[in-house]
């Protein structure tokens, strides 16, 4: 009988029995990781005023000799929001939005230009850069739009989702690895023996379940979801969208889902936020979102979704384009496109007011004109 061997594996060192206990081992019995403590009432995730800047000028000599001044593109702009722990919400808007970058800047891979990300009570980006980063890392985990473009594909499945296990010491041993691998991928809907596959062999589906497996590898608290099925047809979508409720439902994971899709979205969500150019236009629960939209933007987002009880009727498309996000309009950016807009909304750029639990950043609703 031949010992079939996982490439990177058979020669990664794991971690010592000092780093934790066995892998499988994730607690007292009966305890689920995320699960909030009876009583907390304390956010698992909270935003506070984050914003992303980029830097997008030309090379300084250029702008010397153009005399063009420094170009900067506001991708977020004080993003506020809370997640508590078991829930899901969930951001929506069109393309360039912001959303993907929010995700960026919660999973560390940029840092806010202003404004923090706690986690657990904590300052996480300070904690990114402290001692205890590594254990950070492992609680926050990131599920990508593009599973084959996340996915090495030099690598087998097994090494794939064996490689965050090594990194942060949860296995002791190759074997003990490769039967976590096993589990996580069962886990997901695929077989433990789909670990001696690359992911060019899997169905766009397929792979999207194994970011999935990859990312639960570590055992996490919170996931960011990048638009986890919007490049899968809609059956696939479904699929992938029940094993991640499921999955929340058996280990209390917290979710910040990020879609254009509202439909999934209905599906998904516990709360919705809509971002218009960078900024949290309206957040409220999803129930309440969808049956009585307050901001103009996101009533025109519900107005373009096909309904089955109203065949025939026409559907009316959200209307222009999203301006330039290095010139964008003056006052509420959404203005241009608004039907309800005024002298004030082009001039006066509106706070994000809380009514009744709901958060709505718009002129209109504030003075009671819709």
């Amino acid at each position: 009988m031949t010992t079939r061997r996982f490439g990177p594996l058979a020669g990664l060192r794991w971690g010592p029995a000092a780093m934790g206990a066995s892998l499988i081992e994730s607690g007292p019995a009966g305890a689920q990781p995320g699960a909030p403590a009876a009583g907390a009432a304390q956010p698992l995730v909270q935003a506070e005023g984050l914003a992303r800047t980029f830097d997008v000028s030309p090379p300084l000599l250029n702008r010397l000799l153009e005399g063009k001044p420094r170009l900067l593109l506001h991708a977020v702009d004080e993003a506020s929001f809370s997640i508590q722990a078991g829930q899901t919400l969930a951001l929506v808007g069109e393309s360039g939005c912001g959303k993907s970058t929010v995700a960026r800047v919660l999973v560390g891979l940029y840092q806010p230009t202003r404004g923090r990300f706690v986690f657990k009570g904590q300052d996480a980006h300070a904690a990114f850069r402290g001692k205890d980063g590594h254990h950070l890392r492992r609680s926050i985990q990131m599920i990508f739009q593009d599973p084959y473009a996340s996915l090495n594909p030099r690598w087998k499945v097994a090494d794939i989702i064996a490689e965050p296990l090594r990194e942060h010491g949860m296995a002791r041993s190759r074997d003990e690895a490769l039967a976590r691998v096993g589990e996580l991928l069962q886990s997901v809907g695929l077989a433990a023996a789909d670990g001696v596959k690359y992911p060019h062999q899997f169905s766009g589906g397929q792979r999207q379940r194994i970011s999935i497996a990859r990312a639960l590898a570590t055992q996490p608290e919170f996931l960011v979801c990048d638009e986890p099925t919007s490049a899968l047809d809609v059956s696939v979508q479904a699929q992938v969208l029940n094993i991640m409720k499921e999955l929340q439902r058996k280990q209390g994971l917290t979710y910040l889902f990020i879609s254009h899709n509202l439909a999934v979205v209905r599906h998904v969500s516990d709360a919705v936020g809509v971002m218009y150019l960078g900024r949290i236009v309206e957040l409220a629960p999803k129930a309440e979102l969808f049956s009585q939209p307050r901001h103009p933007y996101t009533r025109m987002l519900l107005d373009a979704i096909p309904k089955m009880h109203d065949t025939g009727r026409a559907r009316t498309p959200v209307q222009g384009e999203v301006p330039n996000p290095l010139n964008p309009p003056s006052g509420c950016t959404f203005h241009p496109r608004c039907p309800h807009a005024n002298a004030r909304c082009k001039t006066e750029r509106p706070a994000l007011l809380t009514r009744g639990g709901i958060q709505v950043a718009c002129h209109a609703v504030e003075e009671g004109r819709i």
